[in-house]
């Protein structure tokens, strides 16, 4: 029997080329070490900012109740169509995949908007989740998620961001692995230093991931 390749999901989530982000050259180093150890993967990179990525706005509100409602697909707005086209797709990629790698980075104490936009997608009643007697049960459970957030102070992990995350994806069934990367402004003489040591916790993962 062929072993089924595992699918790893990477989402960035910052508008900044990889050069002058954090987030994102922690992810490319960590990627790196991890693509070494599992070459046959297959990846796929989603950039929230390189794409219109759909806001959960009123648009798809009531393209979504207009389905419930009864209403054919291809009798949606063309605009309606195409970000329920882009909603699902995200949510199916979700599900599909066995691994998770989120990079973004700590924007007014919470995550960027497009990432939570994109988290509307993936927390979708009947496909990734159910409501059951005794609560929610996640429908695609034991992913393994890895978040990689860049804070230029220092929160510990202690902030609504990562809360968050950690949050969405625990009760999506996830196992959550955290690596913050923070301070470099705070203590400006000591950035490049933080950066090579989550370098080295990167590397450290990428072993178990």
């Amino acid at each position: 029997m062929v072993a089924r390749m595992t699918n790893v999901l990477v989402i960035k989530a910052n508008p900044k080329p990889t050069s002058e982000s954090r987030s994102l050259t922690v992810l490319e180093h960590f990627l790196s070490a991890y693509l070494k150890r599992h070459p046959a993967d297959t990846v796929v990179v989603r950039d929230l900012y390189d794409e219109r990525f759909p806001d959960f706005d009123r648009v798809l509100v009531t393209a979504q109740r207009a389905l419930t409602a009864g209403k054919a697909f291809d009798d949606l707005a063309v605009d309606q169509q195409a970000r329920l086209t882009v909603f699902r797709q995200a949510t199916q990629q979700f599900i599909d995949a066995d691994k998770v790698i989120i990079a973004n980075p700590l924007w007014n104490l919470m995550i960027p908007g497009k990432l939570k936009a994109w988290f509307d997608t993936i927390c979708v009643e009947g496909q990734t989740f159910e409501t059951v007697a005794v609560g929610e049960r996640p429908l695609a459970p034991g992913k393994h998620v890895l978040h990689i957030q860049a804070a230029g102070g220092v929160t510990n992990g202690q902030n609504l961001a990562s809360r968050y995350v950690k949050d969405v994806m625990t009760f999506l069934g996830a196992q959550v692995t955290s690596l913050p990367v923070e301070g470099m402004d705070r203590y400006p003489d000591r950035a490049e230093t933080i950066v090579t040591d989550a370098f080295k916790t990167a590397e450290a993962i990428a072993k178990t991931f």
